[in-house]
Parts: C-alpha cells; structure tokens; sequence
C-alpha cells in the first residue's frame, strides 16, 4: 500500500530517502535564510534609526516574489526540478557573498535580498512539486509539506535564537557570512540525495508560458478560493513580526530579548504543526480551518495593552498556533491543480503568499513611522479579523469540496 492510498504518519514519510535529502537540505537552506534575516534588520536599525526600513530588510525579503512568481513561474514544470532547484541554491549563495562584503551600503544589501527573494518561489514551487512526485499527491503530500513547514518554523527558532546570541558576540556582518555556506551546502544534498525527473513540459517564451498557465489557474473558483485563503491569513499575522525589532527597542529588551520574541511565533507553529499533523486525519484537519485561521489574528489585539517582554511573548506564541490552518488547505490545493501545471500553482501559492506577507510587513512599517508600535499590531490585528472572515466566506465552496477520507 502506497503513501497516496493509505493515512500516513511522519515516521512514513522519513522512511523515503529522497524526502530525507529534501529535507536536510532545506534544515541548512532555512536557517542561513533566518540568520541573514535578523542580522540585516538589526544591521540596517541600527545605520539608520528607521522603523521603516528595518522592516523593510524583511519586507524585501517577501516583496520580489511578486515579480519571480510571475515571470519565472514555469521554470519548475519546463527544467528538471532537480537542476532548478540546485541552480536557485547557487544563485543565494552568490547573492549571500555580496550582504557580507564589509562596507557594503544599505540599499546595495537591500538589493541583494531582493535578488535572492526573487528566485525563492521557484525554489519552493519547484519543491513542492517535486514532493508530491516523491510522496504521492495524498497525506503523504501533506505531512511531507507539513514537516517543510517545520523545518521553516524550526530553522527560525533556532536561527532566531541563535541569531540574538551571535550579535552580542560577533558583528552583523560577519553573522551574515554564514549564509553562503548554508547554500552552497543546500545545493551539494540536493544534486547527490535527489534523483534526476524530466520536466513535466512547456514551450515558447518563459513569460507567455507562466501568464498563460497561471489565467488558467485563476480562471478556476475553486482553486482561487484556496488561493485567497492561504494569502490573507499571513498577511496581517506578520505585521507583529515586522515590528518586533523597534518594539524589542521601545520596551529595552535588547539583542537577546528580540531574539526570543523572535522565537515566539515560530515555537507556537512548531507545536501546531507537529500536534495537528500526528494526531489528527485529513477530515480533523479540514475541520480547524475556519477557527483556526481567525485565531491567528486574535493574540495581536494584546498589543494595545503594551505588553512586557514575556506577555509579548506569549502573544507571539499563541500567534504561531494559527499555522495549523494550513495543513487542511494543502491537500484541496494540490488535488484541484492540474497535474501538468502543479509546479506553476504551487509557485504562485509562494509567491501570492510572500507578496501578501511582504506588503503587510512594508505597510506595518510605513505605518509605525506615524503611529506608536503596540497600536500598529493591535490595528493589525483587529483588521484581519475582518479579512480572514471575508476571506473564509469567499472560499467556502471549496472548503466545501468532498475530497474523501
């Protein structure tokens, strides 16, 4: 009995070795990623002084998928998934050697992490595809996913952490010097632990290939109800996040508390993952969706109380459990995309969801330039309420949708 035929556990999904490679490769990948993250926020704080642009250095990191996921979407159905997947790897390792060339200028560092966010929706487009060829398109596919998203929320726990040690040791420069090793090493697994699949097809100009693949998509109610569920959640849980280095500073919690503030949301996502993905089936996991996904705006309404660093905390914790919603979307979204346009929908799921996270921690900024930080989130907060209930409304029909047990 296969993975797509029969439930599956995360001891199932480890058994396959090619998943084991994905996924060492992207435990290295994830936490060069988280550890760049942090120190350019606090490197660009710190030469400017600026809510704004110390979100930004995140926002930057989201915003270019926009762009990647709409030009570049049909790369990972037109190239072997394999050789995409390890040229992206080489391309943010090239990228990572300029953010730790000492004397480099903010908007050059902004730049590069431009170039590097612009390539990451093919990469996890790529990846994902590749999973469900690994695993099957069942639950297989879904904890597969599940553990991906693990390894993300893990690498920045540990990252995170890390990171807010390293900086009271070591120069935001130099913590960023370990990015390109994480990559170059990422892209080493992949091409020995992975084997070669031909491309699932595409012609003709890149551009054309990726527009007209992606009308196709969108022209689809189901998949575009999936689609704005997935988006609109993200977009408002992350405007604590992209505050948390200008709140860490008003409160004085220092390099060592924004490291654990830092830590909160993703030790929330960690256990929700981990717990929903165990003990829960498909159908226990559809039915968290709706409660879940409005959980996750619910803790940031705290923030109007100013709270202390550990009350800050606990809301960044509680926050984090609302990524268990996503687990009941994966397996819907993968059944309802066509089989010869998989690696484009799931590019765009990335990219749309980066983009709606990287506009929501740019707006976040903007707005914390006028108005008191705890107010922002607390704003934040009680305005995605609203969304996510639009957005649920909207998506019912696919919510709706028997996909069987």
């Amino acid at each position: 009995m296969s993975l797509l035929t029969r439930r599956t556990g995360y001891r199932d999904v480890f058994a396959v070795a090619e998943f084991r490679a994905v996924f060492a490769a992207h435990v290295l990948s994830i936490l060069g990623e988280v550890l760049a993250g942090i120190a350019l926020s606090v490197l660009v704080y710190r030469l400017t002084g600026s809510p704004l642009l110390s979100a930004l250095t995140f926002a930057l990191g989201l915003l270019p998928y926009a762009l990647g996921g709409t030009v570049l979407a049909s790369v990972a159905d037109r190239f072997p998934a394999r050789r995409v997947l390890v040229a992206c790897d080489l391309l943010c390792a090239a990228a990572a050697v300029g953010l730790a060339v000492p004397g480099t200028p903010v908007v050059v560092l902004l730049v590069l992490r431009a170039a590097m966010a612009a390539v990451a929706p093919v990469f996890t487009g790529t990846r994902a595809a590749t999973l469900a060829d690994i695993l099957g398109p069942g639950d297989g596919y879904v904890l597969g996913r599940s553990l991906i998203r693990l390894v993300a929320q893990g690498g920045q726990l540990v990252g995170f952490g890390a990171g807010g040690l390293l900086l009271t040791m070591l120069s935001p420069r130099a913590v960023l010097a370990v990015t390109t090793a994480t990559f170059l090493c990422s892209a080493l697994i992949l091409r020995a632990g992975t084997r070669r699949r031909p491309a699932r097809g595409g012609t003709g100009p890149l551009l054309a290939g990726s527009l007209r693949g992606m009308r196709r998509l969108l022209g689809d109610r189901r998949i575009r109800g999936l689609l704005v569920l997935a988006w609109v959640p993200p977009a408002f849980v992350v405007v604590s996040e992209a505050l948390l280095t200008p709140y860490a500073a008003g409160i004085g919690a220092g390099p060592v508390g924004l490291g654990l503030l830092m830590c909160g949301m993703p030790v929330g996502a960690v256990l929700a993952e981990t717990l929903t993905g165990a003990l829960l089936g498909p159908r226990g996991r559809d039915r968290l969706v709706r409660p879940v996904a409005l959980w996750a705006c619910l803790p940031a309404l705290a923030y109007a109380l100013h709270p202390s660093l550990p009350l800050a905390l606990a809301c960044q914790v509680l926050t984090g459990l609302g990524i268990a919603y996503g687990l009941g979307l994966d397996r819907r979204f993968v059944a309802a995309a066509p089989e010869e346009l998989r690696g484009v929908a799931l590019t765009l799921q990335t990219a749309g969801l980066m983009t709606a996270q990287g506009l929501g921690m740019a707006l976040a900024g903007a707005a914390a330039e006028v108005l008191p930080v705890p107010t922002v989130v607390a704003g934040g907060g009680l305005v995605g309420l609203c969304a996510v209930a639009a957005a649920l409304r909207y998506a019912r029909p696919a919510l709706r949708h028997d996909l069987g047990s």
